[in-house]
């Protein structure tokens, strides 16, 4: 009973590890035909298609023979397993046929071809063995030109198929309006094509070059130039306009957005292409949204890289307030021009954290940098740093800038702007800097706030230092910085995203802009022309009407203005103009090597009585005994009296500068 009991035992556990076994192997045999299921079907295809193919050629060729089973069987067993191993080797089975390509079509007909003169070579061999019957030469021909047409018939036809299912869903999808038919253009058609459930729909397309209307890239029609983008948008109900001209500059594409702008559709911009690598073609990963270069329409500066780089290649650099947006940039061209040491300085550690890494991981090992975070505030500190570091060029670039804040806080004005950059620029001096320019603002000039005023002191502290030690001063004047923190432009932006309403102070304001990278460009140039206490003044272009940027703004953004987003006018804030100027009455333009850089005429001012004033101001900032009120007015009547063009908006009548129409 024992040992019946211990082979029952015995044999029940062979018999569970066998159906364990067999379990497994099936299980491993249903994955591996889920995992091929397209590459078997494809071959069972191919295999009718190669199966039917010869059968027709062998009747309809008429041989004496035709009839002859034994001599059809015969050569089926030889062109079945040579066109299917001729096929794989080709790798027919090894493509996704929905994303073919010429090559791909190009492959079935070589492997046709070839498969065709292997089976002639088997079957002339085994007629001289006497193993089939001799037949002519042009039924292998005829065989695989069949066979070849077939084959590419077959995968052109599934392409089709599937391209007209995809037409069905074209209402759940965005239709879409190319611009520009180029390379570009062909790269972003295969991509929309080849991405399943790809949300695009390309209807229309757009080229200056008339000689192509009426063609076609693909099924993409190329029905007009620029100038029919409004009428050709309507006629066909497009949702998204692709801008994908990667070779224009921004001129051409400001002229472009003017056009789309009257749409009412959605834009966005393939990259330039140097944003391109070499192995990439997402072009629609890389769809991006409008840039402010993009918008204003201003083109590349060209620069002097060789003065540039004479003062700050191999030089120790030290920038202020290096965190910030104008900071940033100036970081990023300073380590461009390989200096000896690049120092950061900023009072607000995020910042001056995110560009600390970016530099990191564009030069590595191969820039020096240091970054501290110390306040222009902090005298003893900022003389400590310069007197260990011994920066040989100092740019002083922070400051608070924003003009309803300052209204709020003037004592910040004045402890921050003038005080701070007093503390730089005679640490500057103690440590022996060779250069300092600061950074500047067109609201300093005839200032009607007091951000603006205290920046028009920080400029007659630069003027009256110069000449005092064998430190160079200088200023650089400019308006307001598309993109950078708290502008226009990324305020729209997030308006428009939250649905509106889009808030603009006056319908009429005006303000100049420049975008970042343009405006340090500048700055670095007019560094190297520096002899000592110029402000520079830059040309700032034409000045754009706020109310304009935020409809175009809008527009683009494939909305209508006031119905699916409203424009809001606020009023006027606290000491804003409704016109911003680059010059003071007084002031007089001399021209530089350089068009876009001017220099201003020198500020007579008793140096004695400035920092008295100066020196006051900050005791008054400082003194917490008085009220907020009383202080506040005390502080805008010193600066009044530093700075007599300082008058409130409503003390004097608005009037508008020249380049107003």
């Amino acid at each position: 009973m024992i040992k019946r009991a211990r082979y029952t035992a015995k044999k029940r556990t062979v018999t569970k590890i066998t159906m364990k076994g067999e379990f497994s192997v099936m299980k491993e045999l249903s994955k591996h035909i889920r995992n091929h299921y397209r590459v078997i079907l494809l071959y069972l295809a191919d295999l009718m298609l190669v199966l039917a193919s010869y059968t027709a050629c062998f009747f309809v060729c008429r041989f004496d023979y035709y009839y002859d089973a034994k001599l059809y069987f015969s050569l089926l067993a030889i062109i079945l397993p040579v066109y299917l191993v001729v096929f794989t080797a080709f790798g027919l089975y090894r493509s996704l046929w929905r994303y073919a390509q010429y090559r791909e079509f190009l492959s079935c007909t070589v492997a046709a071809v070839l498969s065709g003169v292997a089976v002639f070579g088997i079957a002339r061999l085994f007629s001289i063995l006497n193993w089939v019957e001799r037949i002519h030469l042009y039924f292998f021909v005829f065989v695989a030109c069949f066979i070849a047409i077939a084959l590419v018939s077959t995968r052109l036809a599934f392409r089709a198929f599937r391209d007209y299912l995809i037409s069905k869903e074209t209402d759940q999808k965005k239709r879409v309006m190319i611009i520009g038919c180029g390379n570009a253009c062909t790269m972003l058609l295969n991509e929309i094509n080849n991405t399943e459930n790809c949300p695009l729909v390309p209807i229309v397309g757009i080229d200056e070059d008339e000689s192509k209307i009426g063609y076609y890239i693909g099924k993409l029609k190329i029905c007009g130039t620029n100038k029919d983008i409004q009428r050709l948008a309507k006629k066909y109900r497009i949702d998204l306009i692709i801008v994908a001209i990667p070779t224009a500059d921004n001129k051409t594409r400001a002229t472009i957005l003017d056009y789309c702008a009257e749409t009412g559709c959605e834009v966005k911009m393939l990259p330039r292409l140097y944003d391109f690598r070499e192995d990439e073609v997402d072009c629609i990963q890389k769809l991006r949204d409008i840039t402010p270069e993009e918008l204003l329409g201003r083109e590349p500066i060209n620069i002097d890289n060789d003065s540039i780089s004479g003062y700050i290649s191999g030089r120790t650099v030290m920038i202020t307030g290096g965190g910030g947006s104008i900071g940033s940039e100036i970081c990023r061209q300073i380590a461009a021009f390989g200096p000896r040491k690049l120092i950061i300085v900023d009072i607000y550690e995020n910042n001056a954290y995110d560009i600390q890494q970016e530099l990191i991981r564009t030069y590595g090992d191969k820039l020096d940098l240091e970054v501290h975070i110390a306040s222009v505030r902090d005298r003893s500190h900022l003389f400590a740093l310069m007197r260990n570091l011994k920066p040989q060029l100092v740019i002083h670039a922070a400051a608070h800038k924003h003009v309803p804040l300052m209204e709020v806080s003037p004592t910040e004005a004045v402890k921050n702007n003038i005080i701070g950059t007093l503390n730089t620029a005679e640490a500057a001096i103690a440590a022996e800097a060779e250069r300092f320019i600061m950074i500047s603002t067109d609201k300093a000039v005839n200032p009607t706030n007091v951000m603006g005023a205290s920046k028009r002191v920080c400029e007659l502290i630069v003027e009256s230092l110069n000449g005092r030690s064998k430190t160079e001063f200088c200023a650089v004047r400019f308006g307001n910085v598309l993109g950078s923190n708290g502008s226009v432009i990324p305020l729209f932006k997030k308006q428009i995203e939250m649905g509106g309403p889009v808030t603009v102070t006056h319908p009429e304001i005006t303000r100049f802009f420049m975008t970042i990278p343009e405006a340090v460009q500048l700055v670095l140039a007019a560094g190297s022309m520096a002899n000592g206490g110029e402000i520079f003044v830059l040309n700032m272009g034409e000045p754009v009407k706020i109310s304009d940027l935020a409809k175009k703004l809008i527009r683009l953004s494939g909305y209508e203005v006031d119905y699916d987003i409203k424009i809001e006018y606020t009023g006027l804030r606290p000491g804003e103009k409704l016109y911003e100027e680059l010059l003071t009455a007084e002031e007089g333009l001399s021209a530089t090597e350089h068009d876009k850089i001017f220099v201003s005429r020198p500020t007579l001012l008793d140096r004695d009585f400035l920092f008295t004033s100066v020196r006051e101001l900050e005791r008054t900032a400082c003194d917490e005994t008085i009220s907020p009120d009383v202080r506040a007015k005390k502080i805008e009547e010193k600066i009044k009296s530093i700075v007599p063009q300082f008058v409130r908006p409503e003390d004097a009548p608005i009037k508008k500068p020249s380049y107003v129409k």
